[in-house]
């Protein structure tokens, strides 16, 4: 059976691919330390796995749900956005649960673009928005970030640019893989750009509150809800990435088109998840502050181990990497953290798997305990990384 011609234009995912190498590794008796991936590796609170265990003996907690999900789940996303954002949604039909927020890249793709659509994509960026573009038949068109530009885009550049087939224009702030933040005076410039060039927005927000004391939400910009959808996830704020739940939010128009894929493709989130989902919705100050305290105690090590490394970074990024740029004379990301891995059994992820921009760099995860780090930094102090 030969495959779907679709398939020629992805491949696997890097981290599919890398992480049997390291798994293989590792199963030689190689102690890696695998500071490559994000996915948390704290637990959720108790009140939300509590949630869970009552859950499971409701009356119909294990029959097909509604594709929109509970509405007491649509009620918490609209209030904790009202309450952290400033934002208010109609919890009916202006925002709509997914099982990840990944899911909904695929869904805005299917449910917005037409073969031969384009869709401006950020360089270096998620390598899932390039891949779904080139899995529906639309046109990948990648817009330049920079570390001189602060890693967002010159949109007086974009403006000179015939933009007439661009459809879908894809953003994340706080930026994936940097943690470069955008103000609300450059988000109102991405709104007024979608605007007039009658493009959708569409911002992926997972990061807002790890190590970041001004979460923003492009929602809050004055017409925004107009041309910008925003996804968001309990990945990272909440430690539940194997739960798969995320949210995508605009107006009642963009939301409806989205669930007309999405009902043909799922039937429904499992009802204990979702009332785990409520419970950390609802979750204290305290559990923001906690989580942020242990990130910051791994962020300063691991700018430690930047450091050994001879790697420069912005200590005014947020989220849960740290993005360093490799040291002076050092040109190939790959071979560098290669060299890391096989020298001293520590995995980095390379800048490359984010586009071309990301050459030159590397991306250390938090989602390593401290004293994880402490070893990884204590393999450097005999000898040096050989490049």
């Amino acid at each position: 059976m030969i495959a779907a011609n679709r398939l020629n234009t992805v491949e696997e995912y890097y981290f599919s691919k890398k992480l049997r190498e390291v798994r293989g590794l590792m199963a030689e008796g190689r102690p890696i330390i695998n500071m490559g991936i994000g996915s948390p590796d704290l637990e959720p609170s108790i009140d939300v796995q509590n949630a869970v265990k009552e859950a499971l003996r409701h009356d119909g907690a294990h029959q097909y749900q509604s594709y929109q999900g509970l509405p007491e789940l649509r009620e918490a996303f609209s209030s904790f956005y009202k309450n952290k954002f400033g934002v208010t949604v109609n919890p009916q039909n202006e925002v709509l649960p997914l099982m990840g927020s990944k899911e909904g890249i695929m869904h805005i793709s299917l449910a917005f673009l037409n073969p031969g659509d384009e869709v401006l994509i950020p360089n270096p960026g998620y390598p899932t928005y390039t891949s779904v573009t080139n899995l529906v038949g639309a046109v990948p068109r990648y817009y330049d970030l920079t570390g001189k530009n602060g890693w967002f885009p010159d949109l007086k550049e974009l403006e000179k640019q015939d933009l007439s087939k661009v459809k879908i224009m894809w953003t994340s702030y706080p930026h994936m893989p940097t943690g470069a933040t955008a103000s609300r005076e450059q988000l109102t410039d991405l709104v007024a750009f979608a605007k007039e060039n009658e493009i959708l927005l569409v911002n992926d927000n997972p990061y807002s509150f790890v190590l970041n004391q001004s979460p923003i939400s492009i929602l809050e910009i004055e017409g925004a809800m107009d041309v910008a959808l925003e996804l968001n996830s309990l990945s990272k704020t909440f430690n539940m990435a194997g739960w798969r739940v995320g949210m995508v939010l605009g107006n009642s128009e963009h939301i409806n088109a989205v669930l007309k894929v999405k009902s043909n493709m799922d039937s429904g989130m499992f009802y204990g998840i979702q009332k785990g989902a409520i419970a950390a919705l609802n979750s204290s100050e305290s559990w923001f502050s906690e989580l942020n305290a242990v990130y910051h105690e791994r962020r300063e090590l691991m700018y430690a181990l930047a450091d050994k490394l001879q790697c420069a970074y912005d200590k005014d990024s947020v989220g849960m990497f740290v993005w360093a740029k490799l040291p002076e004379g050092v040109s190939s990301s790959e071979k560098f953290i290669d060299e890391v891995l096989y020298d001293k059994n520590i995995f980095i992820t390379p800048g490359t798997i984010f586009g071309s921009n990301g050459e030159g760099y590397i991306r250390f995860s938090l989602c390593v305990t401290a004293d994880k780090i402490k070893e990884a930094i204590n393999r450097f102090k005999i000898s040096e990384v050989r490049i």
